[in-house]
Formats: C-alpha cells, sequence, structure tokens
C-alpha cells in the first residue's frame, strides 16, 4: 500500500487544563503504555458516557492510580480504537478532508496518532522526559459528516456521542479494519531540541521530511503533514507493528 497523503495528529492527556493536567504512561523498558484520553468538555448522550473509571484497571501495569481530578470526569475518547474511529472539527476537521489546493482525501491515505507521554522509569519533573511516541495508525476507509452518522452507530466516537452544535461542522474518520489501530508497543518518535519536542532529525530524513518547522510536535491548529506518506508507511511497517482494535 502507497498512501498519497498522511496527517501526524497529537491526542491523548496532557499538562494543559483541556489535557487533563496529566499524561498517560509509558515503560521505556519495554514501551508498554497507557492510553489515556482527553476530558469531554460537552453535553453527552445520555446513557454514552465514557468515564475515566474505564481505564483504571490499564494503569494498574504501572503502579499508578487514576489522579482524583480525573476520576469523577467523563473521556473525549478520541480516537477510539475500539471503534476504530476518529473525530474532529473547525480547521482540523477541513485539513483531514482535504481541498482542491492540497488534494481531497481518499481511502487508503493515512492518520498517524501520536501523544506525549510520562516514563514512568525517569522522575517526573526532570525536563525534556516526556516521550514523544506513535501510540496508532489508522488507513482511512471513510469520512462522514458527523450530523449524517446513524444513530445506532453513535456510541462510535466521541463527536456522536455528543450532542452535536448547530453547524454541524464535526467529521468522523472511519478506518480499514485489519490494517489499523492502537499498537500494542508505542513507537517513540521525538525528542526536545530548540526549546520544544521535535521529530527526531534522523527519523526526518528517513520519512522524508514533514511540513511543520524542524519537526515541531507539540500542539497545533495546524497538523503536520507527511511529505512522503508513502516513505513513512514502508518505515511503519518495518517497525513491525502490532495494531490492536481496543484502546487499552
Amino acid at each position: 500500500m502507497k498512501p498519497k497523503r498522511g496527517l501526524l495528529i497529537r491526542v491523548g492527556a496532557d499538562q494543559s487544563d483541556g489535557g487533563g493536567n496529566w499524561n498517560g504512561l509509558v515503560d521505556s523498558k519495554d514501551w508498554s503504555f497507557a492510553y489515556i484520553p482527553i476530558p469531554e468538555e460537552k453535553p453527552i448522550r445520555p446513557g454514552l458516557e465514557k468515564p475515566y473509571a474505564l481505564i483504571a484497571p490499564a494503569l494498574q501495569p504501572f503502579g499508578l492510580p487514576l489522579p482524583v481530578h480525573l476520576s469523577p470526569r467523563q473521556m473525549h475518547l478520541d480516537p477510539d480504537f475500539s471503534w476504530l474511529s476518529y473525530g474532529d472539527q473547525g480547521q482540523r476537521a477541513l485539513q483531514i478532508k482535504g481541498s482542491n489546493a492540497d488534494g481531497i482525501w481518499q481511502p487508503g491515505d493515512i492518520l498517524v496518532f501520536y501523544a506525549g507521554l510520562r516514563d514512568i522509569r525517569q522522575p517526573r519533573h526532570v525536563p525534556g522526559a516526556l516521550v514523544y511516541a506513535i501510540i496508532g495508525l489508522f488507513v482511512i476507509d471513510s469520512i462522514l459528516e458527523a450530523p449524517t452518522v446513524e444513530q445506532s452507530a453513535w456510541d462510535q466516537n466521541a463527536h456522536t456521542r455528543r450532542l452535536l452544535s448547530p453547524d454541524g461542522s464535526d467529521i468522523v474518520v472511519r478506518a480499514r479494519s485489519g490494517i489499523s489501530g492502537r499498537l500494542d508497543r508505542c513507537i517513540p518518535i521525538g525528542n526536545f531540541r530548540n526549546r520544544a519536542y521535535r521529530v527526531r532529525e534522523e527519523l526526518l530524513q528517513t520519512w522524508g521530511g514533514i511540513t511543520s518547522k524542524d519537526g515541531y510536535l507539540q500542539r497545533s491548529a495546524r497538523l503536520p503533514r507527511l511529505k512522503n506518506p508513502a516513505l513513512f508507511y514502508a518505515w511503519f511497517q518495518n517497525q513491525n507493528p502490532r495494531l490492536l482494535h481496543r484502546n487499552n
């Protein structure tokens, strides 16, 4: 498979207020990790709530409990690897759909999910101690306007679990089964240099580059595009990834 387009998308909890003031966990001994979504900030359809208590068992191997401030809250579970779905809105949704300028996105294009993870084997407040790593990959099957998703599938993505905003700008990406999912082991890709987390220089060369300056990885309204998605995907396959259809 040779995808024509690809985006890097940062997901998961982080130290911002909107990110839950926490990070997902990783063990650098074997690169096992816990996927911790950001908190949900909008009203959810009754019966479709995803409380943080659901992921408490995934934290046990790392020897850390769910933080008290997240325990009573709901997750914005996105991507949802159990359903192979990802939603977005606004400018990011427009970038995922594409345009005539950069090409309309098609089945077979890829979304690469990465997160800033806390290494349980490093002191918590060491500068640059986060592990920026790929945690999953979707090969696109279809892109839908969220308001068009059938009611029977509302529970399959965070953006259709919500009571939708009036403009209906949300989209939902569905990925191909068998070649999409959450990684069993994350793949570290970043380091801290020039005052920010960035893709390692040797990987930028191997992948054929990305559109963000010097491999910049931290949150931005403009998603980094892979300049050579086929070259990246060949590298990814060489990592012998094991893709799972579950969140943790």
